[in-house]
């Protein structure tokens, strides 16, 4: 958990989304690898306690190997190779698991188009967000997901 004197000085909304993202568990799931550095370092500098993997397939079997609640969000890629990110979206939500249904799972794309929006959420993700990543965006989407 974070030491509350380390956002002293900080302003309240973002003490707060600080405070939010700290010690939170999250599943990064890019086949890019500089992209997987770039989110990484952005969750790492707000304390959050990344793992990832390359495609949809391992990020499904990852989910379903962990314990219950374990994850506290999924930021996944939509175009990867091997399983996609709108069907490993679908498969996770349809395991046999209650934190399978509401674990929070953020798109990361390039299609920023209202269909594409549209498609993210039809396939069970709760966000979407555009690439280049915002980070403030991101900060604020997670900290809206995560309790």
């Amino acid at each position: 958990m974070a030491d509350e004197n380390e956002f002293e000085g900080a302003s309240p909304q973002i003490a707060a989304r600080l405070a939010s993202l700290a010690g939170k568990r999250g599943l990064l799931v890019e086949d890019h690898p500089l992209n997987t550095e770039i989110a990484r370092k952005l969750l790492e500098r707000e304390k959050m306690l990344v793992e990832d993997t390359a495609n949809g397939k391992e990020a499904v079997e990852r989910f379903e190997a962990s314990e219950t609640g374990y994850y506290d969000a999924i930021l996944m890629d939509i175009r990867m190779p091997v399983m996609n990110g709108l069907d490993a979206a679908k498969a996770i939500r349809a395991l046999p698991r209650p934190d399978a249904a509401t674990v929070p799972i953020i798109a990361m794309t390039a299609n920023a188009f209202d269909e594409d929006v549209k498609t993210t959420l039809e396939s069970g993700m709760n966000a979407h967000l555009s690439k280049p990543i915002e980070p403030n965006v991101m900060y604020d989407t997670l900290s809206r997901f995560i309790k």
